[in-house]
């Protein structure tokens, strides 16, 4: 008699048939949350979520926080795969404790995120926004915005997708300043600063680093004061990289010259969900929802990679591309 098939909850996003084929193509059954296609996993209960892991020995998720409740509840959990390439969301000391796989699908948006990332600083600088709204109201006025072109561009942080950045930034001609714990003296276009130094001196600065204590508010009042009068910010990282409260009242005081945000601090801090949506509501900030990895091409590498990443981790196989693993 065969095996019967190894259950496998998927509860990010989007999960496509490619994926869920692979899974069952290596002695997996894809079974989904139920959520409508599109909705988050952070909206699951826990009281529900236990309901569904129940038996389930691989788990991708999505933006849903792996606590250590949950993975003490379900001791034949095995492997969760985040979609994604952050795990400040899983507590990833619980799953050495408890001897669970977790692991990340590098690489797989670095793509979509740089190019989002590219689209936000355009927009910025062009005044898209602005000039849309105007020509919905019947003003056909045109909007005169800046160039990209000749700028001095500050990268904090050159991991994946910062490097993505740099390598699109080199077509507009631009200076690309890096602050970073780990410059690589190879890696060609750019100049490495200090992060005083890449403030001062950028017309536009870029967010690429992850959240930790060290790099919360690495951008608060001081840095934004700093900035050259009408630079622009943009985060395509995490939330809480900025102090939006800082950021709001810097663009209400006219001192920077706009945003592009496409996360927001509310993503960690509830409480300032009404400072996101100030922001939001502003003409001379483009905001999208944490949606700069969320391209078709993007989602589909991040839905394989994560399959892989359980069926590897499962089977006891060394991990395939693109699978980091970060816990045990």
């Amino acid at each position: 008699m065969a095996p019967s098939p190894r259950k496998v909850l998927i509860t990010t996003r989007l999960f496509d048939a490619a994926a869920a084929r692979y899974l069952a193509e290596h002695g997996c059954v894809a079974v989904p949350s139920g959520l409508p296609p599109d909705a988050l996993d952070t909206h699951i209960p826990d009281a529900d979520l236990n309901s569904l892991l129940a038996g389930a020995e691989g788990w991708i998720v999505g933006q849903r926080a792996v606590t250590r409740d949950i993975l003490a509840a379900h001791p034949q959990l095995k492997v969760i795969a985040r979609r994604g390439v952050g795990h400040d969301r899983v507590d990833v000391a619980a799953a050495r404790d408890l001897g669970r796989m977790v692991t990340i699908a590098a690489g797989a948006n670095d793509a979509a995120v740089a190019d989002h990332t590219l689209a936000l600083i355009l927009a910025v600088l062009r005044r898209l926004k602005e000039s849309g709204a105007a020509i919905a109201a019947g003003d056909w006025r045109a909007v005169s915005g800046f160039d990209l072109t000749g700028k001095t561009v500050g990268l904090v942080g050159l991991g994946r997708i910062g490097r993505a950045v740099a390598h699109r930034l080199h077509g507009f001609e631009v200076k690309v300043l890096v602050a970073t714990r780990t410059p690589d003296p190879d890696f060609p276009f750019v100049s490495y600063v200090p992060l005083p130094e890449l403030i001062a001196e950028s017309e536009v600065v870029s967010l690429h680093a992850p959240l930790a204590p060290e790099t919360r508010h690495i951008i608060d009042a001081a840095a934004l004061a700093a900035m050259k009068r009408g630079a622009i910010v943009v985060n395509t990282s995490r939330g809480g990289l900025i102090d939006d409260k800082a950021l709001l009242a810097a663009l209400d005081a006219g001192r920077i010259g706009g945003a592009g945000l496409d996360v927001f601090e509310a993503e960690v801090d509830p409480a300032l969900l009404p400072v996101a949506a100030a922001l939001a509501a502003r003409a001379d900030v483009v905001a999208t929802a944490h949606a700069a990895g969320s391209s078709a091409e993007g989602l589909a590498r991040g839905n394989l990679i994560s399959a892989r990443c359980v069926v590897a981790g499962l089977d006891g196989l060394p991990l395939p591309p693109g699978c980091l693993v970060t816990a045990p």
